[in-house]
């Protein structure tokens, strides 16, 4: 079976002393290919570092929105420059924050514009990262411009009704260890309702560790346990899950 992971940090220090182990785990499951997202300008950097080294690692640039007042002209010039190499395949993880509010909620809205707005110059996806804030990433999603089909809902964790928001918006999902845990039915009645074409997997390592791993550092090999999960939800195979997925991976991150 072939999978993706289109969402890790594998850049973070939790993989310096494994890091070549963790990917030879990811491999033998049969995860072909792993999108390394950047955080932050550092983040970012040590992605395309990381992309350069593995060929079967991507990565995506930019600025979370708990670091949002970092974002300016300054910035947004480093991440377009790292966004030159081939191994760069959306903007991100962007978007808004309203659970932590880590940064100021009208910042928070101004540098997601601003990376939208790149991603629209340099024609790459957008990988988003939304939390307490369904209806206002909507909201600036649809006065910037149209994304339909070209933008990742990262690590999705709302609930059925929000999807048929998104669903009306061709965006696609990103569904992650949360689907395995107990306490998540809202975001697996969202996985019911989505269409197969819009839906990717992924693990957010070394956050958000599936069951039966909970409480463990995170890692691709994981992915294991959510494509089986996922397929539960749908109520079709496993192997088909992986090769619907897989499939629309590649064709959202242009592989």
């Amino acid at each position: 079976m072939r999978l993706i992971d289109t969402h890790a940090h594998l850049d973070f220090d939790d993989y310096n002393k494994d890091r070549k182990e963790v990917l030879n785990r990811a491999r033998k499951i049969g995860v072909e290919k792993i999108v390394n997202i950047g955080a932050d300008l550092e983040g970012s950097r040590r992605a395309v570092k990381l992309a350069d080294r593995y060929d079967d690692i991507y990565a995506v640039v930019g600025i979370h929105p708990h670091e949002a007042d970092t974002v300016n002209e300054k910035s947004l010039t480093v991440i377009k420059d790292l966004a030159a190499s081939p191994k760069v395949k959306a903007i991100g993880e962007c978007g808004l924050d309203f659970y932590y509010d880590n940064s100021p909620r009208e910042i928070q809205k101004k540098a997601f514009k601003k990376q939208l707005e790149l991603a629209l110059e340099l024609k790459l996806p957008v990988v988003i990262h939304s939390r307490e804030s369904a209806a206002e990433t909507l909201e600036i999603l649809d006065k910037t411009a149209d994304f339909a089909q070209k933008l990742i809902f990262h690590c999705y964790a709302y609930g059925p009704e929000e999807i048929e928001e998104i669903i009306k918006r061709d965006y696609y999902v990103a569904f992650g260890g949360l689907i395995t845990f107990n306490s998540a039915q809202p975001i697996r009645d969202a996985l019911k309702k989505m269409p197969l074409d819009r839906i990717l997997l992924e693990t957010d390592a070394p956050y958000l560790t599936p069951s039966p791993n909970r409480g463990k550092r995170n890692e691709p090999a994981y992915l294991k346990y959510i494509v089986k999960k996922a397929a539960e939800i749908k109520d079709i195979s496993v192997e088909e899950m992986g090769r619907i997925t897989t499939e629309n991976a590649e064709r959202i991150y242009n592989f």
